[in-house]
């Protein structure tokens, strides 16, 4: 990302999918946004985040999330960790499971224009996905750092990113039990 008014000065490239801003004080504007999402649209899991946070191993991760409504997140929990949600360009259900996948709650959230709720944070872990209803979803999470693979659980139930037959099929499902 280049240097200009309102926008991240200089980010380091983790992946395709990472970007971690690389300045003391981190400006994101409508410029960066538009490039996040048409970076998020060319990478095979149609996502992007840029991490205001230095590593992995930061106390604090603040990211800003891009997601096009092409993008599956195969539902999990953060083992001993909270996780804040704030939804700043699009629409999303957040939809929560319980331990055997049966949906517990669909929350419909939109950024603050929408009049839905913008934000919620999960204090504790509870196995939940995204359904974006809009062409893009931009947010804002933060949660407690540092960053251990091992904390993130993916439900047993839910099936990979790589099988999109049996993605789509799980979340047909999810949809079915959601419009009941």
């Amino acid at each position: 990302m280049k240097a200009t008014a309102g926008s991240t000065a200089t980010a380091r490239v983790e992946s395709a999918e990472v970007l971690y801003a690389s300045d003391a004080v981190v400006l994101v504007g409508a410029e960066d946004i538009a490039r996040l999402t048409s970076d998020a649209a060319r990478n095979p899991r149609q996502r992007i985040r840029l991490c205001a946070h230095s590593g992995v191993d930061d106390t604090l991760h603040e990211m800003l999330i891009v997601h096009t409504n092409d993008t599956y997140v195969r539902p999990h929990k953060h083992l001993g960790k909270s996780e804040s949600f704030h939804v700043i360009e699009g629409k999303v259900d957040v939809v929560l499971f319980d331990e055997d996948g049966t949906v517990t709650d669909a929350i419909p959230m939109g950024d603050f224009a929408s009049g839905r709720p913008f934000f919620y944070r999960i204090a504790s872990p509870v196995f939940h996905t995204l359904l974006i209803r809009s062409h893009v979803l931009v947010f804002h999470e933060t949660t407690g750092g540092p960053f251990r693979r091992a904390d993130t659980v993916f439900a047993p139930w839910a099936p990979e990113d790589g099988d999109p037959a049996a993605v789509r099929a799980f979340l047909d499902s999810v949809e079915a039990h959601i419009a009941r």
